[in-house]
């Protein structure tokens, strides 16, 4: 294993890697600052670009982009009261009040710090867990991949926000988005409506800049985001002793749950930051000050949401399933690079696993050593307008999506899932379900449909094997958790007022 960690450090620090780190970081640090715009979006607006890098350049420019965000989330938490992530939600409870009380410095300095050992932590976990985890993946046969993948888009959409029917149908559209183009054992159009560019599948990179990039600025557009920037004093960076005593705990525990908890399917990062607030306030010696501006209640949440940041890529790189949207997006990026994430990917591409994991403990090292001293200017930046900010993400959406292809059809569809975002968003329904059915879609129709050749068309096949049959009954039993409420609703609209 130093072997293989030597290897990654001598893949991570190639100049053209350590740049892309930075960029990595410095852009995710500063989308995360930003509110309104998360790191899909950013993600999605860089796709583009990144096709002009190697694979593991790109990788370590999305990974940076994605851990760089909770980094800058928690500014935004801090000093505005208004989370630049989801993840950094349960930050504002505690670390607004502790501006207010004139220890900002404080609570950025612990987020930062917290942050750092929490990464670091993460990435050891990553480091040790990745490789037992492949030789599993290596046991499964198609029927399990089919079970396995179905049971991560279920799972996806249960752990969803909002109605779980609603939930149920972002999940079914993402499945039929999937299977627009060219059938790949018939080679029959579906769905193409005649259409050369739709033969080819709706690509990735219209749909998640038309849902995570237009649909944001429509959405954000409505929404009157006030913009009153904390003036108050940011010395005392550094924590304090007593701040130390106090956190340290925050930050093991934090750690430990979110790294766990980021490897699940469905929001990892952000189930971890709040469960990591309730652990810390509920074996708190004083939980009645929560709330209040204590410095626990930043350090348990920021640790958590960076340790499940790095988590999130276990199952992705070592089993091939996506745990939450932006890895979708990761999946997809390298599907497009003609690389398969899976339990052969560390065999086969030892130099971006390992370069990819390594550029994490860099990334972390530079987050850290910018954070603290950029904060002034990072200040200064939540002051741009945003009616200067929103046109420039349009702008950067068209001409990202024209210029992968130089197909103006794309634009449209751009246009068009620009729509099926903003009202997505009105109507409550879930976006992540939607992107990580799409992009698993097809994988489950290719395992599914490879058993039933090998199986001669016989449907036992999943049952037989004893690791689908438990992901098919765990999967069932989602669904039917997710199905049911909705039923027994719609029972007591149907007979209500009839019962005595």
């Amino acid at each position: 294993m130093i072997d293989e960690i030597l290897l990654g450090f001598s893949v991570s620090l190639q100049p053209n890697n350590i740049l892309s780190c930075f960029l990595g970081v410095l852009i995710g640090q500063l989308i995360g600052i930003l509110p309104g715009l998360g790191p899909v979006g950013a993600m999605s607006i860089l796709l583009p670009l990144t096709f002009y890098l190697n694979p593991v350049s790109a990788m370590i420019m999305f990974s940076g982009i994605y851990y760089g965000a909770q980094y800058g989330g928690s500014i935004t938490s801090i000093l505005l009261n208004i989370p630049g992530e989801a993840t950094t939600v349960m930050t504002c409870l505690d670390g607004y009040h502790m501006a207010r009380q004139g220890r900002a410095g404080p609570a950025l300095g612990i987020s930062a710090f917290g942050s750092f050992i929490a990464g670091t932590l993460g990435i050891f976990g990553l480091i040790f867990l990745s490789q037992p985890l492949a030789k599993f993946g290596l046991l499964l046969g198609t029927p399990d991949y089919f079970s396995l993948i179905l049971f991560g888009i279920i799972l996806t959409a249960y752990l969803g926000t909002g109605s779980s029917l609603k939930a149920i149908i972002s999940m079914m559209l993402g499945l039929w988005v999937g299977t627009i183009g060219m059938d790949n054992v018939t080679s029959t159009p579906r769905f193409t409506f005649g259409s050369i560019t739709l033969s080819d599948g709706v690509g990735l990179v219209p749909i998640a800049m038309g849902l995570f990039g237009v649909g944001e600025v429509l959405i954000n557009l409505e929404e009157s985001i006030r913009q009153e920037v904390y003036s108050g004093s940011l010395k005392n960076l550094l924590p304090t002793v007593q701040d130390w005593v106090s956190s340290i705990g925050a930050i093991i525990r934090g750690s430990v749950v979110g790294f766990f908890l980021g490897i699940l399917p469905g929001g990892g990062a952000l189930l971890a930051s709040f469960f990591s607030y309730g652990l810390e306030k509920k074996i708190s010696k004083h939980p009645e000050k929560f709330g209040t501006g204590v410095i626990e209640g930043v350090a348990a949440p920021e640790s958590a949401n960076n340790a499940g940041a790095q988590g999130a890529f276990i199952p992705l790189l070592t089993l091939g399933i996506p745990s939450n949207v932006i890895m979708a997006m990761l999946l997809g990026a390298l599907t497009i690079y003609g690389i398969k994430p899976g339990p052969l990917l560390i065999s086969q591409n030892p130099e971006l696993f390992w370069g990819v994991i390594t550029s994490m403990y860099l990334g972390n090292f530079l987050l850290l050593l910018f954070n603290i001293p950029m904060i002034t200017l990072w200040v200064k930046i939540l002051k741009i307008p945003y009616y200067v900010l929103y046109p420039l993400i349009l702008l950067f959406c068209v001409v990202g999506v024209y210029t992968l292809n130089n197909n103006a059809i794309e634009i449209y569809l751009l246009i068009l899932f620009g729509g099926v975002g903003y009202v997505f968003r009105k109507l409550g329904f879930d976006l992540a379900s939607f992107v990580i059915a799409l992009v698993l879609g097809p994988m489950l129709e290719e395992n599914f449909r490879h058993a039933l050749v090998l199986s001669e068309g016989n449907l036992s096949v999943f049952l037989a094997r004893p690791i689908s049959l438990i992901f098919l009954l765990i999967s069932v039993f989602l669904l039917s958790t997710l199905a049911l409420p909705f039923f027994r609703k719609k029972d007591r609209r149907e007979f209500g007022g009839h019962h005595t």
